[in-house]
Formats: C-alpha cells, structure tokens, sequence
C-alpha cells in the first residue's frame, strides 16, 4: 500500500547511526548519504519490494506526535534485533517485543522513539510456534 515514506530529524548523523542499526537490523540497506538526507531501501525495486525510506533534516520547527512508522520484519527474532538496535543507538522503549493479540493472534510486535522522539514500530505475523 505505501511505496515510500519520510521521517524527520534534527540531527542527520544521529539519525544514520541510529537508523542504520534499526533498519539494518531488519534488512532495510542505506542507499545513499547527502548532507540533509539518507535513503534505505532498494532503488529501481520490484511492485513486493518494501516502502523506500528517507530521513530528511527538519527545516522548521520539528513536533513528534502520535504518528508511527511500522516497518514489517521477517521474524520475531528480527523484531527483537531491531528493539534491541535502537535501544543500543539512542533510541527508548516504547513497547517491548511481544505478542499483541489484541490487534491479531499472530501480531507481534515492538515499538521504539527514535532520538527525536518519532515512533517506529518493527512487526511481523510469523509467530516462532508456527514455523
């Protein structure tokens, strides 16, 4: 549904290292480096490929708030790297790894602010028990 999608930062190379850690750790490559932005994600991809991801410099007053970033992992075990990625780069808890029944039976999930207080999420629905 979503080909690609633009996060904001205060701080390019803060968000690179943090970003390159969360989203390294789900599979998410950097493609490029400019002074006021990063891209991961696979350029010239295919119709299942990923949403592309930029990070661009805020211009203006920068306001996290109550929107949120789910990036799909392929596994529980990649959704507690990316957790334990962001918490090791800047990032803080937001819900650990975990079950979430309450949005599906197979809905496991984790949630982080990255350091400028956006929300992430990384998710998948193959559960460990059902391989």
């Amino acid at each position: 549904m979503i080909d690609h999608l633009s996060i904001t930062t205060t701080d390019v190379d803060r968000a690179q290292t943090f970003y390159d850690a969360v989203l390294g750790a789900l599979g998410y490559p950097r493609v490029y480096r400019r002074p006021e932005a990063i891209g991961y994600g696979e350029r010239g991809r295919d119709p299942d490929s990923p949403p592309y991801i930029s990070i661009y410099l805020c211009r203006g007053t920068f306001v996290p708030d109550n929107r949120h970033w789910a990036f799909r992992a392929g596994s529980p075990a990649a959704v507690r790297a990316f957790h334990a990625a962001a918490l090791k780069h800047g990032g803080t808890d937001d819900g650990p790894p975990g079950l979430r029944p309450q949005y599906n039976p197979d809905y496991y999930g984790a949630f982080v602010r990255d350091p400028d207080g956006n929300r992430i999420e990384a998710v998948t629905h193959q559960r460990e028990d059902r391989k």
